[in-house]
């Protein structure tokens, strides 16, 4: 079940299985909140007035009866018998979910990626709302923003939210002009309420759950029989192989609670343009060239490139209709793991196997991709979810699957605003898992898309020199697309002068 919907009410909701999976995997060194940043130039503010603090408090007010989830709270079932509730919370206040604050001195990007790392690193109150908003003041020294810019960064827990929901959920806060007109349309307040469920309730859904679940879970595996057939097969064949199909690497290491962000935007444009050198090749898997190019770069600095290709754990948009499908507003997604061909020297040759890579994975035939699994989640009973999240957490078992996640998820491609004020550039941090301890999320926002960063300092200390190789890597790409259009101008020219 969802978690929030524009205008829709729920008497009775409850986490479903692949919600129940990000609370279940979260450990006292990694919480599975996401933490999205916008920075807003206010010099587009009516009559040049400045946004206060009440002012963005009370235009969220007036905006949250979109979002249920902003006023409720989870109640857990007795011994884990059933998936958690969303229950209204009877002491909400609004003003402990949102929080004033300034960038320390000098206030400068460097200070402004540590700020927002601090604070994504600090955990929510499980016994809240599962939300909190932090308006940063005190940008003036970051290069490319006006004086007076603000950010507000919203930490969302994973078990509320997946990528799409976080963008539909932003689109009711936002405007399309400075003059306060919203984005969608805001339904009426309805007042709806959610009641915590009695014992009786919560006995016979756990028991039908229950009941229900396993039967679920055997279906998903019958659809997948000849995936699981094809793998176990190659994977008898293969045994006693030295090789692994997942190098290790320094991102499959222990994850520290300290955690490291910062962040690099392209044009979205120079990135269609990258995507013409690979016919079929998409936005997606131009994003990963970027990150693969950045990571072998990186590896071979530090003389730790591996033989093998690193392997991207990528989430997918699981609802039918992309990311407008309004249905269901929780987590609504599947994944796959592919190979990113680091090992590729040459770009177009990396970009190529990426295409091709990645069409696999979609299909399954380059092994069993990480959306069974994801599939398999969503159908298991409560106890079983708890008990293999923490069987992935305490074990390599995520080192073996993947070597990093990444992530793309499209956000609004014109101008927005809110308080008046104009949205200047978007950011996001992800949350970490143990033994996975590099995410790279790359959302999209008004012709720009930003790749974000988010490790720790054990395992990226150097995180500019990162940063420096995914600015070579993209302009590496786009200098071989100049370099073609020059070769086509070239030859179009000898052939007018013959």
């Amino acid at each position: 079940m969802g978690k929030f919907s524009l205008g829709k009410s729920n008497k009775l909701r409850q986490l479903s299985p692949q919600d129940a999976q990000f609370l279940y995997m979260e450990s006292e060194q990694n919480f599975t909140h996401v933490t999205n940043i916008q920075v807003f130039d206010p010099s587009t503010v009516p009559n040049k007035q400045v946004v206060r603090f009440k002012d963005i408090i009370a235009h969220v007010k007036s905006r949250m009866h979109v979002a249920p989830m902003l006023k409720q709270r989870l109640v857990r079932t007795p011994l884990e018998v059933d998936y958690p509730y969303w229950v209204d919370d009877e002491y909400f206040d609004l003003e402990y979910h949102m929080i004033h604050g300034r960038l320390p001195a000098p206030g400068d990007w460097r200070q402004f990626c540590i700020h927002m790392a601090r604070y994504h690193s600090r955990p929510l109150d499980m016994k809240k709302p599962l939300w909190e908003m932090y308006v940063v003041e005190g940008l003036d020294n970051i290069e490319g923003l006006p004086k007076g810019s603000y950010a507000i960064a919203t930490k969302i827990h994973h078990a509320a939210v997946d990528g799409a929901s976080i963008v539909r959920f932003f689109s009711a806060i936002y405007d399309r002009d400075n003059a306060g007109t919203p984005v969608v349309e805001i339904p009426p307040n309805k007042n709806q309420s959610t009641p915590a469920p009695n014992i009786q309730q919560i006995i016979s859904r756990a028991t039908q759950n229950n009941l229900r679940s396993p039967m679920k879970f055997a279906d998903t595996l019958m659809r997948s029989a000849p995936v699981v057939y094809r793998v176990a097969n190659k994977a008898l064949k293969s045994r006693g192989k030295s090789k692994t199909s997942v190098p290790h690497t320094r991102f499959n290491n222990s994850v520290s609670p300290h955690k490291m962000f910062n962040a690099i935007d392209f044009s979205l444009s120079s990135l269609k343009e990258i995507r013409a050198l690979v016919t079929d090749s998409k936005i997606n898997d131009v994003v990963l060239a970027i990150c693969s190019g950045a990571l072998r770069k990186y590896l071979v600095k530090h003389k730790e490139l591996p033989s093998e290709s690193l392997v991207a754990w990528v989430p997918i948009n699981a609802r039918s209709g992309g990311a407008a499908d309004n249905r269901g507003e929780g987590n609504n997604v599947s994944a796959m793991t592919t190979q990113i061909h680091t090992q590729l020297e040459d770009p177009v040759e990396r970009l190529k196997a990426i295409t091709r890579s990645t069409r696999d994975s979609k299909q399954a035939k380059s092994g069993l991709s990480a959306r069974l699994m994801t599939d398999m989640t969503r159908h298991a009973p409560a106890a079983t979810q708890l008990l293999a999240s923490r069987l992935v957490m305490n074990t390599d078992i995520a080192a073996r699957a993947c070597n990093l996640f990444v992530s793309n998820v499209p956000g609004p491609q014109h101008q927005v605003f809110m308080n008046g004020a104009r949205l200047a550039r978007t950011y996001g941090l992800a949350p970490l898992g143990d033994n996975m301890g590099l995410f790279i999320a790359t959302p999209s926002f008004n012709g720009n898309i930003y790749f974000n960063v988010i490790s720790t300092r054990d395992i990226l200390p150097d995180i500019d020199f990162f940063m420096e190789c995914l600015q070579s890597s993209h302009q590496e790409l786009l200098t071989l697309v100049e370099n073609k259009h020059q070769g086509k101008a070239k030859t179009n020219k000898s052939d007018k002068t013959k």
